[in-house]
């Protein structure tokens, strides 16, 4: 009994004393994000600004509250705003270039260039809030400064119309990651909802082809993330055959919780722990739970991929802007310390792995990637094109802009 006791004392002691109060626990909450980068993978509102201006950023007050101003106020896709991330205390954002999956052999490279810009003209209308980065090192800089540091992921592999040349220019243009897939197949990787059989659509090549594996070649050789969310389980698995760096989920949550195609394998989850890369878990409601869906949901899938993974292969992907139902207690961008505040009631939850959960984690994948890129330096450009039998019967003419929304 006495021993059991020693080492009962010794646990309580040795765990983490954190503020019994919730507004003690946002406070130290607040304090670890000024100490390290709040960085999240995926939000859309370069798609709210295409929706309601047209990309005309005159007409867009970011510097507002957007919550009092119409028509965003009465939009539920429409999160964010200057107000609302200083608030939420955000660090670094991957702003995501989204275009519909029908502009494919269309017009989807304009489309997404014009995405590209609206996101740099954002940076540069805000100076003293936004910084424009493109490496690792960059979201810290920004973030000793007082800004968010701003980064570019596109989402869908249907964005380059099948072009090594198209991605290389996204690359120079500051993209640092690809989604592989959005909601349907490109001609060379099967998507979520090809898996999930949903609208009649239907697995076409048991995960990625080799010209696929080519697209991932070409991003390790360039130093640009490949984020496997929204492509179907064969695909994360092929991507993680071939990749020689670590790779993302920018907007996922875990399929053991909620059982949907677009969330993450366990299987997935431990070959990610030894790929090196990181699941960021989103906010969306349909990826969390049945019903009404709460933060306690987010933490749960948090929990999971910590437990799954472990704790250097989690992080935040929220989608704001892209999905219209987030959890209660995560409305909008203002409500990220009041996520960490709720893990702060977990004593497992130590600073430091609250620290990596917010930003390192995916600050040192995106650094090996870089690294890797580094190594693979003086290899020639991946340059063979996609086999014309491939792509044969989808070169069409250019498509409208939909009002649905990405998520």
């Amino acid at each position: 009994m006495f021993v059991w006791s020693v080492a009962l004392w010794a646990c309580v002691w040795a765990a983490p004393q954190h503020p019994p109060t919730l507004e003690g626990r946002l406070e130290h909450a607040r304090s670890l994000l000024r100490q390290v980068p709040l960085v999240d993978g995926h939000n859309d509102v370069a798609l709210t600004i295409r929706k309601t201006t047209l990309n005309q950023m005159a007409s867009f007050p970011f510097h507002q509250d957007l919550s009092q101003r119409e028509p965003w106020a009465s939009s539920p896709f429409s999160h964010t705003d200057l107000p609302r991330l200083r608030k939420g205390q955000l660090g670094g954002q991957f702003w995501s270039a989204w275009v519909p999956n029908d502009s494919q052999y269309k017009n989807a490279v304009t489309q997404t260039l014009e995405q590209i810009d609206v996101i740099k003209r954002l940076v540069d209308r805000y100076p003293d809030d936004l910084q424009f980065v493109t490496t690792a090192d960059g979201i810290l800089e920004a973030h000793a400064k007082g800004k968010i540091a701003s980064l570019i992921g596109v989402e869908g592999g249907h964005t380059i119309d099948s072009s090594l040349g198209v991605l290389r220019i996204f690359y120079n243009e500051g993209v640092r990651y690809l989604t592989l897939t959005h909601t349907s197949n490109t001609p060379w990787a099967d998507s979520s909802v090809a898996e999930s059989g949903d609208e009649g659509r239907h697995l076409e090549f048991d995960g990625l082809t080799p010209w696929g594996q080519v697209v991932v070649k070409e991003m390790n050789r360039l130093g640009m993330l490949v984020d496997i969310s929204h492509v179907a389980s064969q695909t994360m698995k092929d991507v993680l055959n071939v990749t020689r760096a670590p790779v993302i989920f920018s907007h996922s949550n875990a399929r053991a919780i909620r059982n949907v195609t677009r969330n993450v394998p366990d299987d997935i989850l431990v070959r990610l722990r030894d790929n090196g890369g990181v699941a960021m878990v989103v906010f969306y409601a349909d990826f969390l739970g049945f019903g009404n869906t709460t933060i306690k949901d987010v933490v749960a899938h948090i929990n999971h991929i910590r437990e799954v993974a472990g704790v250097n292969h989690v992080g935040i992907g929220a989608d704001f802007n892209g999905m219209g139902r987030p959890p209660k207690g995560l409305e909008d961008t203002s409500k990220y310390p009041d996520l960490f505040a709720e893990l702060l009631l977990d004593p497992s939850w130590t600073d430091e792995d609250l620290k990596k959960l917010a930003g390192l984690n995916i600050i040192r994948a995106f650094r090996e990637v870089e690294k890797v890129r580094d190594n693979l330096r003086g290899e020639a450009p991946w340059d063979q094109p996609i086999p014309q039998k491939e792509v044969q019967g989808r070169l069409q003419c250019v498509n409208a802009w939909p009002a649905k929304p990405p998520m």
